[in-house]
């Protein structure tokens, strides 16, 4: 690849995954602004906290779907590794949208659209970890935790060290965003899916971008 290339790569993907639904998709149903409620992120997970079920999934589906529509469209194009490069910036761009001041998602349905077009089998096993966890502990965030962990070793037993390098590379950010939710883990304080709301009504910013049920 050359250096236009990857740059090509880079902004495209970027700049659609910048596209923040759950604050459109709010707005367009006259629920005002997604960022002033709950946890103030733009993901699935606060889009549900308006109450509108239908709106938080169609807000996961489409996070997931611009990831994987930017990889799969560079990658069609221009191979495999711009697929990746698209990919990988169209999550940094859903996390760090210049549209909202670089403050977007946590990035989880991102990653799932992204690891399920660059390599379709890690993409499975991360939605797998992710209901297996969210089934024994109940725990949103430990949920998605462990499965952007299990992407980059999934992706290495697979003999993809492409896929393994973009994939540590993001759940090191993934990790870095839930810093607040890794403090409460250790702490026993996170709250649980479909636990006690606080005084606030929220569920202590349990934000992994998926609404709170794993059936959801």
């Amino acid at each position: 690849m050359t250096a236009l290339l990857i740059a090509l790569s880079a902004a495209g993907g970027y700049l659609f995954g910048s596209i923040p639904f759950g604050l459109v998709l709010t707005r367009m149903a006259g629920l005002g602004d997604i960022r002033a409620i709950g946890s103030g992120n733009i993901g699935a997970t606060n889009v549900l906290r308006t109450g509108r079920k239908d709106l938080a999934a169609l807000t996961l589906i489409l996070d997931a779907g611009k990831a994987g529509i930017a990889a799969a469209a560079f990658g069609y194009f221009f191979g495999t590794t711009a697929g990746l490069v698209a990919g990988g910036f169209a999550f940094a761009g859903h996390c760090f949208p210049v549209w909202l001041g670089f403050k977007g998602g946590k990035g989880v349905a991102t990653f799932v659209g992204t690891m399920l077009v660059v390599f379709w089998p890690v993409g499975l096993a991360v939605i797998a970890t992710w209901l297996i966890m969210a089934a024994i502990f109940r725990i949103s965030s430990l949920a998605a935790l462990a499965a952007a962990m299990a992407a980059p070793f999934a992706a290495y037993l697979w003999g993809r060290a492409d896929v393994a390098l973009m994939a540590g590379v993001l759940t090191v950010l993934i990790y870095w965003l839930h810093r607040a939710n890794i403090s409460r883990l250790l702490k026993g304080e996170e709250p649980r899916i479909g636990g006690k709301k606080d005084a606030a009504g929220t569920d202590g910013d349990q934000d992994a971008d998926e609404p709170d049920t794993p059936a959801s």
